[in-house]
């Protein structure tokens, strides 16, 4: 643990990897703010703590901080836009601060995923953004730093005054999951990208190609792949109320409680198929008329809160637990509920009818 300043960290720093499930879209950085509020910086500007590991030689991989190192490139992107052929002592100036700040070789130094990558290119390297790109936070951050940079008439210098004073406390990870790490930093955050962090703990066991078969089935439809998890784990957990910020420890929590039975290719196996019986009920795919119509009248009537139970008993009738007569008749009654539900709402609640079939299905 060392307390640096933000910008000579980047200077030192060759590249400096986002992980492959991080992105930029939570709240960036205003640093121009920071001018108007100590002009005469006087004062260390705390930037609080940045997480990092060591990936070889002077390259890291950033594991949280990236809004603080993405806002600083785009100002200093802001600045070099901003004083851009403005005279050829200025002209060396920019060249300096791409190569020390911005650019490794004819790459970028801050290496980021996906689209966000993309438009990161774009920016740095001066290409034209769509309509769409433009609404980015990033783009929307630079152009606030070029508008404030014109309009009040910045000065370069006394920027970069401002910025040799932000510190940061930069901290080296080697003895602790990256991941375990940048969720816990990080679990509040609304927009937390659960599946990628689902897809990288599965990429530790190899069983990636099994994940990607899962997002086949809803056709990448991640809204429903959502669904499915949140009944999934209702009925594995018993919960009344799902927390879907909370996916990813849900997930790990479950697969490392069947690790203690199962190999890991077997405990995906089963989800995988829990997966396709609950595409079927998303999609009402039912050869059986009798079954299909009890499905329609379900959906028809606002019963998606009982797909969670509807899971359950359809896998105890495919696996030959329970007769057809008996699931048939479990709709019928789910449905018969359902009506009643519109016309009386607090008559009855549903866990209670949950406890009544059950005892129907010992009967049988």
């Amino acid at each position: 643990m060392v307390t640096v300043n933000l910008l000579e960290l980047l200077n030192n720093i060759e590249t400096l990897a986002a992980l492959e499930y991080s992105n930029c879209r939570g709240e960036l950085v205003d640093f121009l703010d920071l001018v108007s509020e100590d002009e005469q910086f006087t004062r260390h500007i705390d930037m609080g703590v940045v997480y990092i590991r060591n990936k070889s030689g002077n390259n890291y991989v950033l594991i949280d901080g990236l809004n603080r190192f993405l806002s600083l490139s785009l100002l200093l992107h802001a600045i070099c836009e901003c004083y851009k052929k403005t005279s050829q002592k200025n002209d060396k100036a920019i060249r300096t601060i791409r190569s020390k700040y911005l650019l490794k070789g004819t790459r970028t130094k801050l290496r980021l995923n996906g689209s966000d990558q993309e438009i990161y290119e774009k920016i740095i390297y001066g290409e034209r953004l769509s309509g769409h790109e433009k609404s980015h936070p990033m783009f929307v951050l630079l152009h606030r730093f070029w508008t404030k940079i014109k309009n009040d008439k910045l000065q370069a210098g006394n920027i970069f005054k401002m910025l040799e004073k932000l510190r940061v406390i930069a901290i080296e990870t080697d003895s602790i999951s990256d991941r375990d790490l940048y969720y816990n930093l990080n679990k509040d955050r609304k927009d937390l990208k659960q599946f990628a962090l689902i897809e990288s703990y599965l990429k530790d066991l190899k069983i990636v190609y099994e994940w990607k078969s899962l997002l086949e089935i809803y056709d990448e439809r991640h809204a429903d792949l959502e669904l499915f998890f949140k009944d999934f784990f209702i009925t594995k957990f018993n919960f009344k109320v799902f927390d879907m910020n909370r996916l990813y420890v849900l997930f790990i929590n479950y697969f490392e409680t069947m690790r203690q039975y199962k190999q890991p290719k077997a405990i995906f196996a089963e989800i995988i198929k829990s997966a396709e019986l609950y595409n079927d009920i998303l999609n009402i795919n039912f050869q059986d008329k009798e079954i299909k119509n009890g499905f329609i009248k379900i959906k028809m009537n606002g019963g998606e809160d009982t797909y969670a139970y509807l899971l359950n008993i359809y896998e105890d009738y495919i696996e030959g637990n329970i007769s057809k007569g008996t699931f048939v008749e479990i709709l019928d009654a789910i449905n018969e509920y359902l009506q009643n539900r519109v016309n009386a709402p607090n008559d009855i609640g549903f866990n209670d009818l949950i406890q009544y079939l059950n005892a129907f299905i010992t009967c049988k």
